[in-house]
């Protein structure tokens, strides 16, 4: 997806973008999304609101690297309405990104060529109305480890910089983080170090919240 390696880009927010040709109207919506629940949830509220279109297509992509995509073409003739819209994100090099764009029929043909221009049009408006945030890619993990290493344990969570998400103690505590991943590896040697000290430690990589 990007050769930045230590960040992605996304859209800081929601934008629209529109586009009429021969009596067609095209109604663009871009959203920075996290999941494919939330995709099918935005998804879900434009077709309840723009009910009486005659198509609602959209693209997205997901994933730190860009490696889990879809593009749809809802009715419209294959590859001339969901690539065009995927195109264009890739085009911003985004991930974590959805378009969705509506498109009511005006009673005239547009052909393929005429239908990939409008959807790529539409979207590019969508975007160029948003803004492009570049964020750090992360890491998460699971650290399982005694009570008598906590001093430790938090030492290197400064260190790191790493960002805590939930903490639990009792006679084995667990602290989940993420961390840069640019950090991520000098983490995991750090940890290994410790025990060799004799600190029990256990690291597993855990699913980002």
């Amino acid at each position: 997806m990007t050769d930045h390696l230590e960040t992605y880009f996304t859209l800081e927010k929601s934008s629209q973008g529109s586009y009429k040709e021969k009596g067609s109207k095209f109604l663009a919506f871009a959203f920075p999304v996290k999941n494919e629940d939330e995709i099918r949830e935005r998804i879900s509220e434009l077709k309840k609101k723009f009910y009486d279109a005659h198509h609602r297509c959209y693209a997205y992509i997901l994933g730190d690297n860009g490696e889990r995509y879809r593009a749809n073409d809802d009715g419209e003739p294959a590859h001339s309405a969901g690539d065009p819209i995927l195109n264009q994100l890739r085009s911003s090099n985004l991930t974590n990104s959805l378009v969705v764009v509506v498109r009511y029929f005006g009673g005239a043909k547009l052909g393929v060529s005429g239908l990939i221009n409008a959807y790529k049009l539409t979207t590019e408006e969508a975007l160029n109305n948003n803004n492009i945030l570049s964020v750090p890619i992360t890491r998460s993990y699971r650290l399982h480890y005694h009570y008598e290493s906590t001093n430790e344990v938090m030492r290197m969570v400064k260190e790191f910089g790493a960002r805590i998400l939930s903490q639990q103690y009792d006679k084995e505590c667990v602290i989940d983080f993420s961390v840069n991943i640019v950090n991520a590896l000098v983490l995991e040697e750090k940890i290994n170090l410790l025990k060799n000290t004799g600190h029990k430690l256990r690291l597993e990589e855990y699913q980002k919240l």
